[in-house]
């Protein structure tokens, strides 16, 4: 990892160990009905996403590690194994997992893009980790340093387990594990893996029915556990995993602590997203786990409610979600503020972690709407185009007053809280494995991304791959080519956004309809389909060199919200393909009276040299207020400060 100052760390650690890379690159466990393909078997070479992905690689990971070092989030872990003299550096309990989650990102990288030196780098500080985990697999170095120390303003010291509420020991644990089983994946070592174990372990002999009754205040621990399973196949790990959702919100059996973290129902109960947005997200998925594990039909009936309450009462038509800056967390049902909204890049994160897995579960295209439109617009906006700054929320307004990046203007290259820039670094690389999945007999073509992979169906290897300028175009071109002819059925889905219908529910509509259906043709000839489940179902004997075409409608749309939307009502947004679109005042000075109206003409042109290349709306029409350019919200704020709108006075 060039650039990088630890010369004393590789002076006190040389690390060689070598090993060749794991055929497994999933922790997917086949309870799932539907499989996705692992982003470490999926090729892309497309213009918007790849770029992406490098710069992820080139420079957020980079920068990332280089702030853990700067910070002291290594020292921790040398103080606490006596390597290093002094008190705990950094101001959150959590900073121990700043390291975790950017090495489960490098690891990623290191899966699709061989790199020595940062696998060299990365070793260096498992062993810095090892360092700093105690003899019984204990992992939490400030409260190892020193158990009097208050981690933070608003929570106490104490011993292990003291104060779990606040305490975030099992938090690290959890991204300990997930980043564990990621760096077992991409490289077949385990000597990451072995510290992951110790501490699972060490927490299977600690919390139980039989034993600590008590559930983390902040969810992760649960999906991190089930990793381990899926790897080690170690029941004690899946039983935790499932006792710590089981626990929470019951008070016949410990204290609750209310809603903020989840903790006032059993979370059977509970039908309505409450609380901190991230550790529900997080809470959510690790549900969604449980459900297909354990076919559980009461877990089912629960994230489906949630799921309803999310999309159609509290989402941001961003895909963001977690409306109050005041706990970082959901508001009432409809409460959606566009200056103050809080939308942390964390929460956008995790909106897409669970609604993949809720595909998976139930096949449903309506899930891959959710996260699509996370990931274009909520996701990336996290992250400047230079990979190197960063929103932690993500406002859909600024009136240059209010200093919604907690106290800046800005994206900021750091925070003291900086659990959105590592989750940034190791969500990216992910991003290939969201776009196939597959049954026995069915190949699902869930997002429209220049790739490739090849899927084994029923033991014949298929060819997949596309062609396209998604999302500037709407035109998508796959090629299907199984070893030999073969009758299987393709699944393309059609986007609820090209069948009038931005998300499930009656959240968000579209105040222009487009009558053109997307059409779709197979060898040049275009056939009727019919859609199940949001996909458009395409059964036939599949032959080498295949080709389907499909066609999607760009047309630039008004966006509006249901009229329980206080901070909506009476204006629109605009959006196009999967893309939601904002107005600078940079473009547009006169920002704060301009309007829409159904005399507004719109007009998109691709602009290669602007903000790293993107498609604008010009919108006019014969009056002097419907003259405005706009970009879209992703790279928004790349320009310096400045007024910006999602939505706008309807007139």
């Amino acid at each position: 990892m060039k650039n990088l100052n630890l010369f004393w760390i590789l002076v006190l650690f040389i690390v060689a160990s070598c090993s060749s890379k794991n055929e497994h690159s999933s922790t997917q466990d086949a309870a799932y009905p539907y499989t996705g393909i692992p982003f470490s078997k999926v090729q892309i070479d497309d213009n918007f996403w790849l770029p992406r992905i490098e710069t992820n690689r080139t420079a957020t990971i980079p920068a990332s590690f280089k702030k853990c070092e700067e910070m002291g989030r290594l020292d921790n872990f040398l103080i606490a194994g006596g390597k290093m003299d002094g008190g705990v550096k950094g101001e959150m309990p959590f900073d121990d997992t700043d390291v975790y989650k950017i090495i489960e990102g490098a690891s990623y990288s290191m899966t699709t893009i061989p790199d020595p030196e940062l696998d060299v780098y990365v070793d260096s500080l498992i062993e810095i980790i090892a360092i700093g985990q105690e003899e019984d697999g204990y992992l939490t170095t400030y409260k190892t340093i020193d158990t009097t120390k208050s981690p933070a303003w608003w929570c106490a010291g104490g011993s292990r387990w003291e104060n779990i509420d606040c305490s975030h020991e099992l938090y690290n644990s959890g991204h300990m594990f997930e980043a564990a089983a990621a760096h077992y994946l991409a490289t077949g070592k385990r000597n990451f893996l072995d510290i992951a174990l110790k501490n699972a372990d060490l927490l299977v002999s600690v919390f139980g029915p039989d034993k600590k009754v008590e559930v983390p205040g902040h969810q992760i621990v649960e999906t991190g556990l089930i990793k381990l399973y899926n790897i080690t196949k170690k029941k004690d790990y899946l039983e935790l995993a499932k006792f710590f959702l089981d626990a929470r919100g019951d008070s016949t059996i410990r204290d609750i602590r209310g809603p903020y973290s989840q903790d006032h129902m059993p979370v059977t109960k509970q039908t309505e997203a409450v609380g901190h947005a991230v550790r529900a997200e997080y809470m959510y998925a690790g549900m969604t786990d449980i459900a297909a594990l354990f076919n559980d039909e009461a877990y089912k009936n629960a994230v489906n409610n949630i799921w309803e309450n999310v999309v159609t009462r509290k989402m941001y038509i961003t895909g963001g979600v977690g409306a109050l800056h005041d706990g970082e967390a959901f508001g009432e049902n409809y409460e959606l503020p566009n200056l103050t909204g809080y939308n942390e890049t964390c929460a956008a994160i995790g909106n897409v972690y669970w609604n993949y897995r809720m595909f998976l579960l139930y096949g449903d295209a309506k899930y891959i709407d959710v996260l699509e439109r996370s990931l274009y617009n909520g996701v990336i906006s996290g992250v400047a185009l230079d990979g190197k700054s960063f929103f932690y929320p993500n406002a859909l307004e600024c009136n240059m007053q209010f200093k919604f990046n907690r106290g800046s203007l800005i994206r900021e290259p750091w925070f003291d809280c900086s659990c959105c820039p590592s989750n940034l670094c190791r969500f990216m690389p992910s991003i290939p494995g969201y776009i196939f999945a597959q049954t026995n007999d069915e190949i699902f073509v869930n997002l429209f991304v220049q790739s490739s992979t090849s899927i084994d169906l029923n033991g014949i290897p298929v060819q997949v791959s596309q062609k396209t300028n998604y999302p500037w175009d709407g035109d998508i071109k796959i090629l299907v080519s199984p070893k030999k002819e073969e009758n299987f059925t393709v699944k393309v889905r059609i986007p609820g956004w090209a069948q009038n219908q931005p998300l499930s529910g009656d959240l968000y509509s579209y105040a222009n309809s487009v009558d053109c259906k997307p059409e779709l043709s197979v060898n040049g000839e275009k056939i009727d389909y019919s859609i199940e489940k949001g996909f458009a179902i395409l059964n036939r004997n599949w032959k080498k060199g295949d080709e389907i075409n499909l066609s999607l409608p760009m047309n630039v749309r008004k966006v509006r919200a249901n009229e329980a939307v206080e901070d909506d009502r009476g204006k629109v947004s605009l959006e196009r393909g999967p893309v939601v679109y904002c107005l600078e005042e940079f473009d547009n000075p006169g920002i704060d009276n301009l309007t829409v109206s159904v005399q507004t003409k719109f007009e998109t042109e691709f602009k290669s040299d602007l903000l790293d290349g993107i498609e604008i709306i010009k919108a006019s029409d014969d009056s002097g207020n419907e003259n405005f350019t706009a970009i879209p919200y992703y790279v928004w704020n790349n320009r310096g400060a400045n007024k910006m709108k999602v939505w706008l006075p309807e007139n």
